[in-house]
């Protein structure tokens, strides 16, 4: 099955198989929007901004073939537990936010994780699903020094010990320290191209939407390349109907492609 999003003059389709969420869990004030921000504009924001739930779309051109990115950016203060469930569910790989100088935050994702883990686990046991769950532990702030610290680095690691779908890195957002790197083995763990990190790809914005067109130079103002991602800047976020008909179906076994909602890109 095939999605299309349209830009400019150039109809984009993206196979259902090569959509996937990322969903960015953890307590209020971790930066977890700062990380998405670096991930898609290179950018880190001094300002702090209460998040209650963000939707990013970024679309692949990988060396011919389309990849659609969904990203959900998560409030710290989960006021819908419910909505919390449902990010959990149809989300594919995850990545779990905690300020290594906020113990708290640390307690917030070892709890976080277990319930991903029992969510998931409930999901495969009614679906019979085989897939993996790749997900990041993400300990940020770490340009604020050793005598800031209160969760060890030792520590963290034990949630990550012995799970090879499960990766622990310690992150500064604001520096842009490990980003990249911490990008690159969750989409290696998702076996998903390593061209979808940040770093490896050319970044373009939707004016030059022809980059994704089958046909050969069809942009010239943009160098030869293997790989392209462009933001969507008018994504929306599928309805909660959506969403639930999309885990409806699985549970079911009613169409084992993937199913997203359609985003327009002008």
């Amino acid at each position: 099955m095939m999605k299309t999003l349209s830009s400019g003059n150039c109809t984009l389709s993206v196979p259902a198989k090569n959509s996937y969420r990322m969903v960015v869990l953890g307590a209020s004030r971790v930066g977890k929007s700062s990380i998405v921000s670096r991930f898609l504009n290179g950018r880190f924001e001094d300002q702090y901004t209460p998040t209650i739930e963000d939707f990013h779309r970024k679309v692949y051109n990988i060396r011919g073939d389309m990849y659609q990115l969904d990203i959900l950016d998560t409030s710290g203060n989960h006021p819908f537990p419910a909505m919390r469930r449902l990010s959990i569910l149809t989300g594919d790989v995850f990545i779990l936010v905690f300020s290594l100088d906020n113990r708290e935050s640390f307690d917030e994702v070892k709890r976080l994780q277990k319930q991903i883990l029992e969510v998931k686990s409930c999901l495969k046991n009614k679906t019979k699903e085989v897939a993996e769950l790749p997900m990041v532990i993400c300990g940020n702030k770490n340009d604020h020094g050793e005598l800031c610290r209160q969760v060890p680095a030792t520590e963290a690691e034990l949630l990550v010990s012995g799970d090879g779908n499960c990766a622990y890195f310690e992150v500064s957002a604001k520096k842009n320290t490990n980003v990249d790197e911490m990008f690159y083995v969750l989409f290696s763990m998702a076996k998903l191209p390593h061209e979808m990190s940040p770093a490896l790809h050319r970044k373009i914005s939707v004016q030059y939407g022809d980059a994704f067109h089958p046909r050969p130079f069809c942009m010239r103002r943009v160098k030869d390349m293997d790989a392209y991602g462009m933001v969507s800047p008018f994504a929306r976020r599928p309805s909660v109907n959506s969403d639930l008909k999309y885990i409806k179906a699985k549970v079911l076994r009613e169409g084992q492609a993937r199913e997203r909602d359609k985003c327009t890109i002008q």
